[in-house]
Parts: C-alpha cells; structure tokens; sequence
C-alpha cells in the first residue's frame, strides 16, 4: 500500500455491505429469506420450539385435526411504501397467506388480521389497507374472521404493520412438499417474474424505466386447483416470494436432494424487469413475486398441468423453464444462453429488504 494512502485509510473503520454470516445482532438479511434467514431459523427458532412439523419448514403446516386434514400458516407483512403499483400491504396481507396456503395443495378457507399501528398514522391510511384487504379477501373467496389491533408510540413504528394466519382444507390425496421433488421433474413457473420487486423499487426509490411496472399480487388458490384437477400428484409448489426464483429453487433442491437444472432463455422475464435489473445491477431470478407460483410436476403430467395452467387467468404465462436432476444434489444451475452454465446459490439477504 503506498505510504500516502496508509496514512489516511483505517482498515478498523472499514465496512462491508453485504451482513457477516456471525453477526452477533439481527441485520436486515435476516429478514430477507435468503442463507441468513434460513439460519436464523436453524439456529434459533427451530431448536427453541423442537417439534417435528415445524421441522419441515415449508410455507404452510398440514396438521391432522378432528379427522381433517389441514394447513396452518402465518406471516407478517411490513412492505415499504404501503401503496405501489398493482397493489399494497392490504394486498399482500392477504393474498401471502392465501398462497402460502395454496402451496400445500389447500383450499383457504379462514384468515387472522392483526394490526401495529404506530400512533400519528392517518386513519384514513388504515381504513384504505382494511378496505383493500376486504376486497382482496372476497376475491380470494376467504373470510377475515378474527384479529387484533395494537397501538405503538410515535417513532416506534413504520406506520402499519400487518400480520394474518389462515388455515384452510387440503384434498385427500394430495402431498405437497419440498422433500418430493424428484429428478425428473418438470419444473414450471407460473408466469412472468420479478414484477412486484421492481415495482416496490420503482416507487422507493423515485426510478421510472419508460413504462409503469405493476406488482404481480395475486390469489394462487384457484389455480392450484385447476392444476390439481388434472392430477392430484402434483410433487412441489412455492411461491418465489422473498429472495425470488432462486431462493425458492435453493431451498426445494437442499430439501429433496436433488439438483435443479434451468434454462436462461426459457424463464419468462419481461422487458421492463431485464431494463431495470440492468441498470441497477440485479439479477431477475432473486427479485421478488407476490404472484407467482414453481410447480415440480411428474414428467408424465407436465403438459396438461401446464395446459390446466395456461387456460387460468393467473396462469397464462406458465412456461416449463427447466427440470429436477439426480445430478449436483442441492444446487441449483443455469444453463446460458452462451452455451455455458453458472450456479444459482442462496441468496444471503435480500436484495430489496421490506418488500413484503
């Protein structure tokens, strides 16, 4: 190091803008459902509650009770602006847990609501978030039966925060996890991705890319009973929530021990999405959805599940990008559109924090 530039650095003072994997306190990536999160999860909360169906950390809990099948689900949501293009925390609020739900092959049935309010948010504010969750409820064909409201200081809060759980009926038959894939798979996503991070962007941070971006928030329900209708068998389903694709991908290949296996051209990503990842150095397959669904479907059903897929609304972009392989068990590659191949691993934060 020349003697001039020594004297003025500080290797002590220097940071890293990527969260250290031992840090000693919460930092932002643990909240972005990437590596951090997953060991946040391993470490401290699965240890603490020690029970087996927590264990397979999937979207949503399927619990036997009273001779029902059920799933069981709870998130928070503490999205930043509360309106975006396409949608809002009333929105999301639902529509998260709604396809959480959906995941495990349910039929949601019931939702919690529970309110943070932080005290100086306009009520007017809080009445468009309820009435939006009323009208995202109907759609969803749910009903909001109980909550909570809680009221913190000023300076004690970010103006609403938003937690629903909701439980709904999963079919006979049906047996939707992670631990399923198996190689051979198909794996098909539902539609265009990374609409909703890059609308959240747009919004925060005062950024246009020649057209409107708007969030892709959705109910997933009604397709994934469209897409059961054809078969019952369906192996695995997520939602590329936080962390986007590639999270998602990461954590079903880890689970099942498998590998998966996509092709870059193939995986549907609009215009406007590439335009603004471009410009800010992202890459598509970690930015967020709210809308979307990966299926893992047996080989022998992949083209009517994906015509099932195709003639639903909320499916009509649904497009087979790729497979499940006996090979490089637990990792997820891309095969480029050079000829090449490059590894997809989990993301250790979250590219957007607050985005959900």
């Amino acid at each position: 190091m020349p003697e001039q530039l020594a004297d003025t650095v500080d290797p002590a003072n220097w940071t890293c803008p990527a969260p250290l994997r031992d840090q000693p306190v919460v930092v932002m990536g643990h909240g972005g459902g990437g590596a951090l999160s997953a060991e946040l999860m391993e470490q401290v909360f699965v240890p603490a509650y020690g029970n087996a169906t927590l264990a397979g950390l999937a979207d949503s809990a399927v619990l036997e009770l009273g001779g029902a099948r059920l799933a069981f689900s709870t998130d928070s949501y503490v999205v930043r602006p509360l309106f975006f293009p396409g949608g809002s925390l009333g929105d999301l609020a639902v529509n998260g847990t709604v396809n959480d739900l959906a995941m495990s092959g349910a039929r949601p049935a019931y939702l919690s609501a529970a309110f943070v309010l932080e005290e100086g948010v306009e009520l007017t504010v809080v009445g468009r978030i309820a009435r939006a969750m009323g009208a995202a409820a109907e759609a969803a064909g749910v009903t909001i039966a109980t909550g909570d409201t809680k009221v913190v200081e000023s300076g004690h809060g970010d103006g609403v925060y938003v937690t629903t759980a909701g439980v709904g009926l999963v079919p006979d038959g049906v047996d939707i996890r992670p631990q399923r894939a198996r190689p051979g798979d198909a794996v098909i996503v539902s539609g265009p991705i990374g609409l909703h991070g890059v609308a959240i962007m747009s919004v925060r941070e005062g950024l246009e890319f020649g057209v409107e971006v708007a969030s892709d928030t959705a109910p997933l329900a009604d397709l994934v009973a469209a897409m059961l209708a054809v078969t019952p068998d369906i192996h695995v389903l997520r939602d590329p929530t936080r962390g986007g694709l590639a999270a998602s991908l990461n954590e079903i290949a880890r689970a099942s021990g498998t590998g998966v296996r996509l092709q870059e051209r193939a995986v549907p990503v609009p215009d406007a999405v590439v335009n603004a990842c471009g410009f800010l150095g992202l890459d598509p397959l970690y930015v967020a959805n709210e809308g979307r669904l990966v299926a893992f479907v047996p080989p022998s059903a992949t083209d009517e599940v994906l015509a099932a897929m195709r003639a639903h609304p909320q499916g009509a972009g649904a497009t087979l990008i790729g497979e499940c392989v006996a090979d490089h068990p637990g990792m997820v590659v891309v095969a480029t559109g050079l000829g090449g191949t490059r590894v997809v691993d989990l993301p250790l934060g979250e590219q957007l924090p607050r985005i959900c």
